[in-house]
């Protein structure tokens, strides 16, 4: 009988399905090894298994950290299963972190020390909309708005994701800078790591299925 493979203890596959894009990435610490992103629009459940065994290790690792939404009902459904499979069969820890926080932690990459107001596509032509400090924690709720109701609520002046663009246009104010950026799990070393949670339950952003945003935080996970 061969032998179980080694189970590399300082890795961390991280698996984003949230939106039209389905990326994984691999880490060693905050060194990332081989990462691959790509925007499918559908197909997500074809993509994911086979982009992560092409990571080093077949992506084996000894920490998974999952998004949980809010965005692609199905594709975040997708990556969560995935993620607790792979937990169970490789006795990971399995962690999950908010989408949005993720998309704001990539505009800070480009505006260090800026809060960042995120704008992505939600269900039944609303967006989620959230707004996060300097430091990348939640300054508030996660709102799901219909697009004229995302426009007369307060932003910050970097807007990031998928309709920061239209949020920005809808606003009419000049000073606004829009990142149209879509969620890239090779950022997640930028995720502040109280953000990272044990309970991986899919975030739906609308009532009445919403979850709270930031739940039973893991505290200390190691990054």
């Amino acid at each position: 009988m061969s032998a179980r493979p080694r189970t590399p203890v300082h890795h961390t596959l991280v698996i984003e399905t949230a939106s039209e894009a389905c990326s994984v990435a691999l880490f060693e610490g905050d060194a990332l090894l081989a990462h691959e992103h790509a925007v499918l629009g559908r197909g997500h459940a074809e993509r994911l298994v086979p982009m992560i065994a092409d990571l080093p290790d077949r992506g084996r690792a000894g920490r998974i950290c999952v998004s949980r939404g809010p965005g692609s009902f199905t594709g975040v459904r997708i990556g969560i299963a995935a993620a607790r499979a792979l937990g169970l069969a490789w006795g990971a820890e399995v962690l999950g972190y908010p989408t949005l926080a993720l998309v704001a932690a990539m505009a800070r990459s480009e505006h260090p020390a800026e809060p960042v107001t995120v704008c992505m596509t939600g269900g039944h032509g609303e967006w989620f909309v959230a707004d996060f400090g300097p430091d990348g924690e939640a300054e508030g709720p996660l709102a799901s708005l219909v697009p004229e109701a995302a426009a007369r609520r307060e932003a910050h002046r970097v807007l990031a994701g998928s309709r920061a663009r239209d949020l920005a246009h809808a606003r009419g104010e000049k000073d606004h800078v829009a990142l149209d950026l879509l969620p890239d799990a090779s950022a997640f070393h930028a995720l502040p790591p109280a953000l990272l949670t044990r309970e991986v339950g899919a975030i739906y952003g609308r009532a009445p299925d919403a979850t709270p945003q930031f739940p039973q935080a893991a505290g200390g996970e190691r990054r």
